[in-house]
């Protein structure tokens, strides 16, 4: 089992707070994954270069939207100076004032083009549970696994029946099954307007009930050989998965 931490490369001293916290609780972890949002200067492969210092794997974010078709992936370069290994690519929000450039380049196309340019690669999809229908999922995910992704990164599960569903419906395929921090009604709302989460019965936005979905998680996920990833989010690291893993 591969345990991933989900860390948001906001500016290089926040990061290397981060990764400090990474090490003092989590030792054993030695796989940083880090989203690309464009809202902060830092780029998820700026921060790989940066995590690379702490850990052996990083795995950034790239997102479709803002992968020009007819040119040369812009970050090739960085990426193979770095020694990354892994990416994932997910399709991108549409940023809010539209300051950026961006294009209407699919995630299956972006998939085709790392796996031609840089063919040392290995290319992690995503796989929301929630966005739409389990049919019209499993097809988009199977047409990415077509397209050369490897793997799949999940969006953060809340409900490890709906987990268990996935993977009775994907099997034999490299998942890495997201996690989060989910401490207040108003993340919660977030999750349930912003990315369509239902939650389970019971479920209670704390900290206590957050590290007991972890610990279950962790149970299910390493009977499979699964691997699992778990993104902090306003919570210590230390608080959220120090004594799990």
């Amino acid at each position: 089992m591969r345990v991933s931490i989900e860390l948001v490369p906001r500016n290089e001293g926040d990061l290397v707070r981060q990764l400090d916290e990474v090490r003092s609780h989590l030792p054993q972890v030695d796989t940083i994954n880090l989203p690309d949002i464009h809202r902060f200067d830092m780029r998820s492969w700026d921060g790989c270069a940066v995590a690379k210092g702490w850990v052996r794997h990083v795995i950034p974010h790239i997102r479709a939207i803002d992968i020009d078709p007819s040119a040369p992936l812009a970050m090739a370069g960085a990426l193979k100076e770095i020694g990354v290994e892994e990416v994932v690519v997910i399709s991108g929000d549409v940023p809010v004032d539209m300051s950026r450039t961006v294009y209407g380049t699919s995630t299956l196309e972006v998939i085709c083009k790392v796996r031609e340019e840089l063919p040392g690669v290995r290319i992690y999809a995503a796989l929301d549970p929630y966005r739409q229908g389990f049919q019209a999922e499993l097809r988009y995910a199977y047409q990415k696994l077509e397209a050369g992704a490897s793997g799949l990164f999940t969006q953060p599960f809340f409900d490890l029946r709906l987990m268990e569903v996935y993977a009775d419906l994907l099997p034999n395929t490299d998942i890495f099954w997201g996690f989060t921090s989910v401490t207040s009604q108003r993340s919660m709302r977030y999750w349930q307007t912003r990315n369509l989460a239902v939650f389970p019965a019971g479920f209670e936005p704390n900290l206590a009930w957050c590290r007991a979905l972890a610990h279950s998680a962790l149970d299910i996920i390493r009977s499979q050989n699964g691997n699992v990833y778990f993104m902090p989010i306003r919570v210590g690291i230390g608080d959220y998965l120090g004594g799990l893993i």
